[in-house]
């Protein structure tokens, strides 16, 4: 078999997991006990804790649950008086569940799902957010993320979730909310932070987090980690990545403050090609196909020979903030950064009439892509007085600059001499199976991961680049007319303009309508958030607030679902197709309250919620796109999260969506009435810890979600399921403690990631991991 593909090195981990072992254990107790002897010598008042959602230097409990600001200036208020629904992750809540990535972080917020990746729809992060898809959602420090891909959490100091269309903080997109990612940075005080965990599934992690101050204000920080692992109840699936985090800061406790940051993150897999779904002929909505792997849940149906998918992230952060009195500070935030994927995979594809009768048909999914993207964002914030009327304000302006270039393999799957020629065939058959299909063609209940296939793989250079750029200018306020009423504001504009040249291997641009296929798009729009905040008790709000999102042509550029549907109007007398696809439009309208309870250990929200896609994209025939769709999710949510006492944690929710397609234009009017895919009516998480001991916690938690359906047609569904995780803690000693966690306890069979249409993805099963950390 003649396999290619682009170069796209990924380093082994090998070297660096050795590196951060060996330094982990080399040093014997007595060194663990002099180096202890040393961090209690210095002075106290040189260790400054790092808060978990503020880098400006403010103490909190870094144990808790609980927290009591995003991260973001933007965020003009504490989550208690802010009018919309923000759920913060903890670095603690992470440790706890030992969560490993984000998708595993975000298991323990209700009203997320995850959907998987499909032909066109890259491999990555595909996070729905109250129905919404939010591939391209995700925020690094408060800077969009650009680029399809699997986020680590090694060098996170916590996950913000902001609910409902959030365009007015985050530009585009954001019509379901947005995730951001707060990384950890360099701070005052020396500390140590390494560990190494072994599991099930030759599971085998290692990280290191070490801060070091040198001197009265700077400091440098380095995180480290190497992961290798099999996937519990799936056979041939692996992971295998590492990653480096240095970050250092300057002029900490003066007035003007340096940070320089860079991330870095490489990976090998052998990605889960999933669980193909029943085929009914026709399927119903009645009776809708579920996946079925013949028996095994643990059959793969990839081919270990030619499965795989790297992947690097490169990004590269300055940031310098000056306060320029003691109310008004002013920040810059310069950020480049790349992503690539690399990847051949097999879709247990069902497209060929089979499945049902014992056979499926192994199609090669295949993407090369790089991301580029450039911001530089200037923040000034601040509070001030008006007529006597306090206003905590941030405004700013925002210039961006992505490009994303994709092409693909060519996978000849017709090269060794066969009886029957699958490729022109409409059935995969039993009789196919093996040899006579040159083992494109496998076994639903036998498939043999290790066939010798003997097609031939080359680089296909044909593809498209996308380049977008934005201009975005914003103001956020909340207003304290007085002690009870406040109003919180925030005003954006975006001019959004997106390019796309479709182009042959040759480079040649392709032909399309008789003309190149080339095209463009302009977008304006103005986004907002209106909210009103009465306060019956100083720790306690009740609130009423509405937000808007817009989702421009192209926003994506390419690294999501949202294509490029720009061909609406052919220009002959510039050669190139134009747009005149206005953005999708999303409104919210949410009542709510918070408290926060136990003097302020414990937070309890609650709110009842309606989102509203107008203007939604609808393909109304074969080149044609128009704005008339509509969507909508209304629905309540519930959470706490703190200290019940002071030995007992909770991190806990539950979400209620009830969603339905209004309106799916010409083409889609048959599935109006229907539940949105990837939308549970249920969804809940219990997280809990107890400290039995002053050596010695325990916790478990419960996560449950409702029927997902894959389709908007309603007709592939994955079932609900309840899985339960448990773990202990135990230290040995002030510097040393050894944690366990049991993933999926009862080893329940389900799946966490619905496509519309052929396949499902299996969650893992039981997971055991065993982590002895250090600290000093």
């Amino acid at each position: 078999m003649a396999r290619q593909h682009a170069q796209l090195p990924v380093s082994s981990p090998r070297l660096l997991a050795s590196a951060i072992g060996v330094a982990i254990t080399a040093g014997s107790a007595g060194h663990m006990v002099f180096a202890a002897e040393k961090t209690d010598s210095k002075a106290a008042g040189n260790a400054i804790a790092l808060d978990a959602t503020s880098i400006t230097g403010e103490a909190q409990d870094s144990t808790s649950y609980q927290v009591e600001k995003a991260s973001s200036p933007k965020y003009t208020a504490p989550l208690v008086d802010t009018p919309r629904s923000v759920t913060v992750i903890p670095q603690q809540v992470l440790k706890d569940t030992g969560a490993l990535n984000m998708q595993d972080a975000l298991r323990t917020v209700p009203g997320i799902t995850f959907g998987a990746g499909e032909g066109g729809n890259p491999q990555g992060d595909r996070p729905f957010i109250r129905g919404f898809d939010a591939q391209g959602d995700t925020y690094l420090d408060g800077v969009r993320d650009t680029g399809s891909q699997s986020r680590e959490i090694f060098a996170v100091e916590n996950i913000e979730v902001s609910k409902g269309p959030n365009s007015a903080i985050g530009g585009r997109g954001a019509a379901g909310g947005s995730i951001n990612l707060v990384s950890k940075k360099a701070h005052l005080g020396n500390s140590f932070d390494g560990g190494f965990t072994w599991g099930s599934d030759q599971t085998q992690r290692y990280t290191m987090d070490g801060n070091y101050q040198f001197s009265d204000t700077a400091a440098g920080r380095l995180n480290l980690m190497s992961h290798e692992s099999n996937v519990a109840g799936r056979d041939s699936v692996d992971y295998d990545r590492w990653g480096i985090a240095p970050s250092l800061a300057f002029g900490l406790g003066t007035d003007t403050r340096v940070n320089l940051d860079y991330y870095h993150l490489e990976s090998n897999d052998t990605p889960d090609s999933g669980v193909p779904y029943t085929l009914s002929s026709p399927r119903t909505k009645a009776h809708p196909d579920k996946p079925y792997s013949g028996g095994d849940h643990s059959n793969f149906y990839g081919l270990e020979d030619r499965d795989f998918r790297k992947g690097r992230t490169d990004t590269a952060t300055f940031a310098i903030e000056h306060d320029l009195s003691d109310s008004l500070t002013i920040k810059n935030t310069l950020r480049h950064g790349t992503s690539m994927q690399d990847y051949i995979l097999t879709q247990p594809d069902d497209s060929k009439g089979n499945v049902n009768n014992g056979s499926v048909w192994r199609r090669a999914n295949t993407r090369v892509s790089n991301t580029e993207t450039t911001t530089n964002q200037t923040d000034l914030f601040g509070n001030f007085y008006v007529a006597g009327f306090k206003n905590s304000f941030s405004t700013g302006v925002e210039y961006t600059r992505e490009e994303s270039q994709k092409s693909s393999y060519n996978v000849d799957t017709d090269t060794t001499p066969r009886t029957t020629n699958v490729a022109s065939s409409t059935n995969c058959t039993p009789s196919m199976i093996g040899a006579s299909s040159g083992y494109n063609c496998t076994s639903l209940s036998n498939p043999n991961a290790n066939d010798p296939w003997n097609g031939a793989i080359s680089r296909n250079y044909a593809g498209t680049d996308t380049k977008a750029n934005t201009y975005a200018l914003y103001v956020f306020d909340t207003l304290e007319l007085n002690q009870q009423w406040l109003v919180n504001m925030g005003l954006r504009y975006d001019h959004f303009d997106t390019k796309y040249r479709s182009y042959e291997a040759n480079g040649a641009t392709t032909v399309n309508k008789g003309v190149e296929a080339k095209g463009k798009d302009t977008s304006e729009f103005v986004t907002g958030q209106f909210g009103v905040v009465y306060k019956p008790a100083e720790n306690g709000s009740i609130y009423a607030s509405y937000a808007t999102s817009a989702t421009p042509p192209g926003s994506t550029l390419g690294e999501g679902m949202d294509g490029n549907p720009l061909g609406g109007t052919v220009d002959r007398s510039k050669n190139l197709l134009s747009s005149d696809m206005e953005p999708e439009t999303t409104k919210n309208y949410e009542i709510g309250t918070k408290w926060d309870l136990l003097n302020d250990r414990l937070s309890l929200t609650a709110d009842i919620f309606r989102t509203e896609k107008d203007n939604a994209r609808v393909q109304t025939d074969t080149t044609s796109y128009e704005n008339v769709g509509k969507t909508r999710v209304q629905g309540l949510e519930l959470s706490a999260s703190g200290k019940l006492t002071d030995k007992w944690q909770v991190f806990a929710g539950y979400a209620y969506m009830d969603s339905e397609q209004v309106d799916g234009g010409p083409l889609g009017k048959a599935n109006d009435g229907n539940q949105l895919p990837n939308t549970p009516k249920n969804s809940a998480s219990l997280w809990t810890t107890y400290q039995l001991t002053p050596k010695l916690t325990v916790g478990g938690g419960a996560f449950y979600v409702d029927d997902v359906f894959g389709s908007a047609a309603n007709t592939t569904m994955v079932d609900s399921y309840v899985r339960y995780d448990a773990m202990a803690a135990y230290k040995l000693s002030k510097n040393v403690d050894l944690q366990l966690n049991v993933q999926n306890l009862t080893n329940e069979v389900y799946y966490d990631k619905a496509f519309s249409t052929h396949f499902a993805n299996q969650a893992a099963g039981r997971t055991a991991l065993l982590s002895t950390n250090f600290h000093f």
